[in-house]
């Protein structure tokens, strides 16, 4: 359950800061409700998770979701490019989330 946790702390991650984009510096109301709220709801269930997960491979691994997450939304919704280089390091954020998982001591 400790796992899901921290899948949902990252949705939460990418959810608001995808919608803090939308809210145009907070000046569009509903984008920027949801991007105080996924903020909350992503701490919450990282605190959740942090109960029983270390500290360091988790944070790593909720941030790690969170770039991941939103440099693919960015190039999905907001037409965002990527250079070859970016693509790589993104590459590399993920084998290194993929690396944490498959190492953390349960």
């Amino acid at each position: 359950m400790k796992w899901i946790y921290l899948l949902i702390a990252g949705v939460f991650e990418i959810t608001w800061a995808v919608a803090m984009k939308m809210s145009n510096g907070f000046s569009v109301p509903l984008p920027s409700v949801i991007t105080g709220i996924g903020y909350v709801a992503s701490a919450i269930f990282l605190a959740i998770a942090l109960r029983q997960l270390p500290l360091g491979a988790a944070y790593a691994m909720w941030t790690g979701m969170g770039i991941v997450g939103t440099t693919l939304l960015g190039v999905l919704l907001f037409h965002e490019r990527l250079s070859v280089p970016q693509v790589i390091c993104v590459i590399l954020i993920v084998a290194g989330i993929a690396g944490l998982k498959l190492m953390a001591k349960e």
